[in-house]
């Protein structure tokens, strides 16, 4: 990318108040958009009740939004890089804000769901340049720093969704956790505009791959939902094996198409540089880990252990609380001595976190299980910084947009594939411990669910601990 002011891009590099203010405009808009993922899910039961909507139809208040993100990052990262980050980021804040006043003002189920589409194709023209946009405006001396305060913020997002939902649901409606997006869009686009360096492609003969775009966005929606629905259709669905060879075709037409155009929506040979590789499947392991832990301990604590709704909330916000305050420091740290360390420290500490929680029983205390979110924490905090950093720096300067879409779009199906994972392995290994009893007691319950907990947290430590190792061989 090349800068319209000369004057400008020496600014970026020298002034630390300039390059600052450039990371509090990306925070803004990483911040609403992560608020967004977490919040609605508290708003979902007086959204079914107002709207007389079953849950079969409810979840894709939430599965819309997650997948249309995913489908589109790579996307919009290749537009950023031939219109321009500036213009698609401040794009992407108008229209998340205007799916926000559309989605508080929907009167019926169907058409909200439509509005949150519209949301996440605001959200994934910000996710997809984000890390591009901080990369170009820090030197490597303080790019961690900077990429660990973004950490911070994705953390703090995920943790106030939930306590913020909840409380504008009591207090005022459901509609409010959109409207509130309001006045923050606003001020996100405003500070775009006035802040972050304009920027142009350095040669304008470049053009879309509209083929390759329609075949990957038609091929990740078809495969996401399948995997993500395959638990509650039956996975020898005809809809769900529909959508699963659907979407393998149409990826593989996608590769094909990749491999003979001029202008790939994909530029393949990222993945021949080793940084750039190991870091996205190293990064992959870790939200497949993180998942299956976020998905099934709220089922442990509120099933077995009878937490309130409220308890269940403070315990799990010890995961993103340490993560908020251990990112910085470690994007700090990896400045210095490189991101090898700190990503293989953090994926094993994970690792730890999720085998310490293979321990707990149907009678643990908080103080018995709080070890565990921690430790988790601790480890996502030491190794996202470093991660983002390692990959990022390691990508042509025309080609950063592209790269963070990509790594965003990594973190997104690691998500999925760790939700999907931990349900279906959760539910097997339960079936399988009650098969034999016609009428399991109360106890026996318990025992199969305690018994099918300790299994899915054991495979995700396996996960975390295979990432750190891949992680291990990259160079520093």
């Amino acid at each position: 990318m090349s800068i319209k002011q000369p004057g400008l891009a020496g600014k970026v590099q020298q002034s630390a108040k300039i390059r600052w203010l450039i990371l509090a405009t990306v925070s803004i808009g990483t911040f609403m958009a992560t608020l967004d993922s977490s919040i609605v899910n508290v708003a979902l039961p007086t959204i079914s009740t107002e709207m007389r909507s079953g849950l079969t139809v409810l979840q894709w208040v939430a599965t819309a939004y997650l997948l249309t993100i995913s489908s589109l990052l790579p996307v919009f990262g290749r537009l950023a890089d031939m219109l321009g980050r500036k213009k698609i980021y401040s794009l992407g804040f108008l229209i998340f804000t205007l799916g926000s006043v559309l989605c508080g003002a929907a009167n019926n189920i169907w058409l909200l769901i439509m509005m949150r589409v519209l949301q996440a194709i605001g959200a994934s023209m910000m996710m997809a340049n984000a890390l591009a946009i901080i990369t170009a405006a820090f030197s490597s001396r303080e790019r961690g720093r900077a990429l660990g305060l973004t950490g911070t913020v994705v953390a703090l997002g995920s943790m106030t969704g939930p306590v913020l939902g909840g409380l504008l649901v009591g207090l005022v409606s459901w509609r409010a956790i959109f409207f509130v997006n309001i006045p923050i869009g606003i001020m996100g686009f405003l500070a775009s505009q006035m802040i972050l360096p304009a920027d142009q492609p350095q040669g304008n003969e470049e053009t879309f791959d509209y083929a390759g775009a329609f075949f990957f966005t038609s091929g990740m929606l078809s495969l996401l939902f399948a995997v993500s629905e395959g638990s509650d259709w039956g996975w020898g669905s005809a809809v769900i094996l529909s959508g699963l060879l659907s979407g393998v075709i149409l990826l593989v037409f996608f590769f094909i198409t990749e491999t003979r155009v001029k202008h790939a929506l994909i530029d393949f040979s990222l993945f021949k540089i080793k940084p750039f590789l190991l870091g996205n499947i190293s990064g992959f392991s870790l939200f497949t880990a993180i998942f299956a832990y976020v998905i099934i301990m709220p089922f442990y604590l509120q099933q077995i252990l009878h937490y309130s709704p409220a308890q269940v909330g403070l315990l799990m916000s010890a995961f993103p609380l340490t993560t908020a305050l251990a990112a910085p420091l470690s994007g700090t740290i990896s400045d210095k001595i490189g991101p090898v360390v700190l990503t293989t420290g953090g994926l094993f500490i994970i690792s730890a976190g999720l085998f310490y929680l293979t321990t707990v029983t149907a009678q643990a205390t908080t103080w018995q299980i709080i070890p565990g979110p921690i430790l988790m924490g601790l480890g996502s905090g030491m190794f996202q910084a470093p991660n983002n950093n390692s990959i990022m720096s390691s990508v042509p300067q025309h080609k950063l947009s592209i790269a963070g879409g990509l790594n965003a779009l990594v973190r997104n199906v690691g998500m999925v594939i760790g939700i999907v994972f931990a349900v279906s392995l959760f539910e097997n290994r339960q079936a399988a411990f009650l098969n034999s009893l016609t009428h399991p007691t109360s106890t026996q319950l318990t025992s199969a669910f305690i018994s099918s907990f300790h299994i899915v947290m054991l495979v995700a430590a396996a996960i975390a601990l295979i990432g750190s190792l891949i992680s291990l061989s990259r160079k520093r």
